[in-house]
Order: C-alpha cells, then sequence, then structure tokens
C-alpha cells in the first residue's frame, strides 16, 4: 500500500488569523468540521497575513490559557477554592489574542511525504496532526486518526 500525505490529508480545514481574538478560535473550534471518518476537528492552522503558517491554535491551547498562570509553579489546583474564579479567568483568555496561545514550533509534512514517514513524526513527537506545507502556506492537515482509518479501514475490507 503506498500512500503518501497528499492521498490522505484533509483540504478542507479551517484556520484562523493570529491577530484574531481567542474568542473567535474558541467559536471556530466549538463549532469544527466533521471529516469524513466522523472525528471533530478541534485545531486551527494559524495563518498570518501572507496566508503563511505561524501556528496551531488546539482546544488543548485554550484550555492550557484558561487556567491561571501560578498552576505552572507547583501549585496543585485542588488546593484551592474554584468557586467565583471561572468567569474571571473566561474573561482574560477570551481577550488574549491567537498568537499569545498558540503553538509555534510547529513541524510539517510535504505532500510526497510517506504515510510511515508521517507516522513516525507523530508517534516520536507525539502529534495528533501535522500541517501539509506548500511554500510555507497550508493546503492540508494530516490526522493521526485519519492515518489510523486510511491503514485498517483498507485492511479490513
Amino acid at each position: 500500500m503506498t500512500l503518501c500525505a497528499k492521498d490522505i490529508m484533509v483540504s478542507n480545514f479551517d484556520t484562523i488569523h493570529m491577530e484574531a481574538p481567542v474568542e473567535e478560535a474558541i467559536h471556530k473550534i466549538s463549532n469544527g468540521i466533521v471529516r469524513e471518518t466522523g472525528y471533530k476537528t478541534i485545531s486551527l492552522m494559524v495563518i498570518d497575513d501572507f496566508n503563511k503558517l505561524s501556528g496551531v491554535v488546539t482546544m488543548f491551547d485554550v484550555l492550557y490559557h484558561l487556567r491561571p498562570d501560578f498552576l505552572n509553579f507547583g501549585i496543585h489546583g485542588e488546593e484551592l477554592k474554584w468557586e467565583g474564579r471561572l468567569e474571571p479567568l473566561l474573561d482574560i483568555v477570551q481577550e488574549k489574542k491567537v498568537h499569545h496561545i498558540m503553538t509555534r514550533n510547529i513541524v510539517s509534512a510535504k505532500m510526497n511525504d510517506h504515510i510511515m514517514t508521517l507516522l513516525d513524526r507523530m508517534i516520536k513527537n507525539k502529534y495528533r496532526r501535522l500541517p501539509v506545507l506548500e511554500n510555507s502556506q497550508p493546503i492540508g492537515i494530516v490526522y493521526i486518526s485519519d492515518i489510523y482509518h486510511h491503514i485498517f479501514s483498507q485492511k479490513m475490507t
């Protein structure tokens, strides 16, 4: 079986500008595209003014930045009284810009990368998605769930 990124990549994907408010990203992720495989998209490719990939923002990124910063310094959430604290945290994260919370160091793929090359890159780095780029512009995205689906749906038929 010879499958490359171009054969399995999703070309209908959501993007968001790096200067957009996080509130817009939250809305786009909440109303994400349901892919052919039935999985819902929980990430957005972040682009700049030239439509070049600047990063990726995921549901995890939003939730990570919803938490107060002091939780990153050894304080455990169960030690706090959270009553009445969620609303102000929501306001703070929604007012940020996407570039404040996005993941910047993105590993990408090329259209002709073999499926096993993609899988190896994703497994070693614990990535769930790889943007497919051409001239630094996103043209598709490969999800690990789609790799799984393509490999095993063909094997099981």
